[in-house]
């Protein structure tokens, strides 16, 4: 057989190479013509799979929807988690029209400096971003609309947001398929939507008597309609009920209640061992009242939800300092019956992920009760310096006497909740009414039980609604302006926004995002530091040592004069040697101490390496080396069948 020369091998490896970075190559775009509608998500988390509560309000869209996503490369180049960030909505936005079939339709835009795209976000109302000096504006936002020429706008996608992109993407669909304002009813035995009484009192002097500002904002996105306290029905058109320090209602209307839940309803209620809020509402009789909680004791006890209405929550964390004494002496204290919430706010619900602060009020708690068939999830709760007050020390409160009583015990307790399961009624028919009463026209037939698993927000405080626990109302030019300091409102506004959402929306939790940490990094650089900071506090300690009997041999030794004066230490050839020892340990000391500061990112930086090797070097390389062995089977296999022929 004739030998293939050196020259020759090398052209065909040369060729292997090439041809199977082809075949690579082919299998690629037959891949991407024949398998492109396959998709597989392998991350962790599966940030890109859509739940079932976006799939029913996919499923649910009787008319197409068109989201326009703008995206300014330059922002990605520029800041490049927003790039990453970016592809994740790009991801998601064509996984909802595949999920959709042809119901949502996606576009993608890159609106350049002064170019008719930017003109069309800006017209949008998308939020242009500057990244450089130059003033040239960057967009990252969405703008929807439906057949009906409806719009919802995202401005600009925030990235604290990523984890809850699932949940604003599908809300906001939702909301261009029932574009209709959501229908919430109100039933409340606090002055909502304003107090003549009061506003006679203040004479034109500021802002009383108003409506609660909690109340107005309330009334901008949702179509209100309030409730009577003796209803007997809620109107089937109510989708969200609202029962807020409704007090001392009677049988019929919590009938009316239980009713609403079990036909489908969805229920917000708040309730209160102390409000304040009614405290301070003059009375009829102009004597302050002695009891203002409201409790909807039969319904949660039928449904496995604990609240004791004779206690009140005080929390040391966050406490608010007021003014307390007599006329002789007043003096700041901390009244732990009012209490800001931060750390205890649920971040993983999408109400309330984006809230900083919400002021409670002489609060009561709640809790899931034993053997209770209920989901409970907390979404406002106390710290841990919290502990209970009996109610009937507020009706004349004396914070320092409070303060100085308050025994914090007992752990957090959770101020509002989330409760989800199948619920049965606490009536086994309607109740008896009245003699002068009697049943409206089309009384609805008694349910015992609801259909699937029930959705209710549970309160155990209504001051949150009032608007000296959140806003500061003053007067403009006769026009009341509230500046809220805490985010009230919207915990109100966005938990009746989701359960007007329906289950869809109520199912939808906080995802993982794209910023994956490298958490076997971030686990040695935190074993390492504390490596490091235990070796440097003995060697620092040593090294006090060591300077301190350095200082005592170098001055010590001396005696004083009969003057007083301290005369020079005369060092011995022994303190000598023993200087000179000090100094070599300082010495040690201090290199073994720059020693442990360097070892501090060896394990790291070699980590590092490792994987920049791995991805620079190896990687390609076994590509290589694969490459070049098919190449070499490829020839094997020709030259056998060139022998055998």
């Amino acid at each position: 057989m004739r030998r293939i020369g050196p020259t020759r091998r090398l052209a065909f490896s040369v060729v292997g190479v090439l041809a199977a970075a082809a075949i690579a190559i082919g299998i690629n775009m037959f891949a991407d013509a024949r398998f492109s509608e396959i998709r597989a998500d392998m991350t962790r988390g599966k940030i890109y799979t859509l739940s079932n509560g976006t799939r029913q309000v996919l499923g649910a869209l009787k008319e197409p929807v068109t989201l326009r996503f703008f995206y300014s490369r330059r922002l990605g180049a520029t800041i490049p988690v927003y790039g990453t960030y970016a592809d994740h909505i790009q991801e998601m936005l064509r996984e909802y029209a595949a999920v959709s079939n042809g119901r949502v339709k996606v576009e993608f835009y890159d609106p350049e400096p002064f170019s008719d795209t930017e003109d069309r976000a800006v017209a949008y109302g998308l939020q242009g971003v500057p990244v450089d000096n130059g003033g040239n504006q960057v967009y990252f936002g969405l703008a929807a609309n439906n057949l009906e020429d409806d719009e919802r706008t995202i401005p600009f996608f925030q990235a604290e947001r990523e984890r809850f992109l699932e949940f604003d993407l599908t809300k906001l669909i939702y909301e261009l398929s029932n574009p209709k304002r959501t229908a919430v009813g109100v039933m409340s035995s606090l002055p909502l939507d304003g107090d003549p009484r009061s506003m006679m009192m203040s004479q034109g002097r500021g802002p009383g008597g108003q409506p609660y500002a909690s109340s107005i904002l309330l009334r901008q996105t949702n179509q209100v309609k309030s409730i009577p306290l003796d209803a007997q029905v809620i109107d089937a058109d109510i989708q969200v009920l609202l029962v807020a320090s409704a007090r001392e209602l009677p049988e019929p209307t919590l009938y009316a209640i239980d009713q609403f839940v079990m036909r489908g309803g969805k229920l917000m209620a708040m309730v209160d061992p102390w409000s304040e809020a009614l405290a301070a509402t003059p009375s009829p009789t102009g004597m302050p009242p002695t009891d203002t909680s409201s409790d909807l004791k039969k319904l949660f006890d039928a449904w496995g939800i604990a609240f004791d209405a004779t206690q009140v929550t005080g929390d040391l964390t966050g406490a608010w300092r007021v003014r307390a004494g007599g006329d002789d002496r007043m003096q700041a204290v901390n009244y732990v019956a009012w209490f800001n919430i931060r750390d205890g706010i649920n971040h993983d619900d999408p109400a309330t992920a984006d809230l900083t602060q919400v002021t409670v009020a002489s609060a009561g708690s709640i809790s899931k009760a034993p053997n209770a068939d209920v989901e409970f999830t907390p979404l406002l709760s106390s710290s841990a310096r919290s502990g209970n007050i009996p109610r009937d020390k507020l009706a004349t409160p004396e914070p320092a006497k409070i303060l100085a009583n308050f025994k914090p015990e007992g752990g957090p307790r959770v101020i509002a909740a989330r409760v989800r399961g199948t619920l049965k009624s606490a009536f086994t028919g309607p109740p008896e009414l009245a003699t002068d009463k009697k049943r409206p026209d089309n009384f609805p037939a008694h349910k015992a039980q609801t259909d699937g698993p029930a959705n209710m927000v549970v309160v155990a405080d209504s001051d949150i609604l009032a608007d000296r626990y959140w806003v500061r109302v003053a007067d403009f030019f006769g026009q009341p302006t509230a500046t809220p300091f805490a985010d009230n409102g919207p915990f109100v506004a966005n938990l009746i926004g989701t359960l007007a959402g329906g289950d869809a929306l109520i199912g939808l939790r906080s995802r993982g995002d794209t910023n994956r940490p490298f958490e076997r990094v971030a686990a040695m650089q935190s074993n390492a530091e504390a490596r490091y900071r235990q070796t440097e506090q003995s060697l620092r300690a040593h090294l006090e040592d060591v300077e301190k009997q350095l200082r005592g041999l170098r001055t010590g030794g001396g005696e004083e004069s009969a003057e007083g004066r301290k005369t020079e230490a005369v060092i011995t050839p022994e303190q000598r040697l023993a200087i000179d020892a000090a100094r070599k340990d300082i010495v040690d000391t201090r290199k073994k101490l720059r020693d442990v500061q360097l070892e501090l990112n060896r394990e790291i930086s070699a980590l590092d390496t490792v994987l920049r090797v791995v991805n620079i070097v190896l990687v390609p390389t076994a590509l290589t080396i694969l490459a070049i062995a098919l190449a070499l089977v490829q020839r094997t296999r020709r030259a056998r069948a060139r022998a055998s022929a």
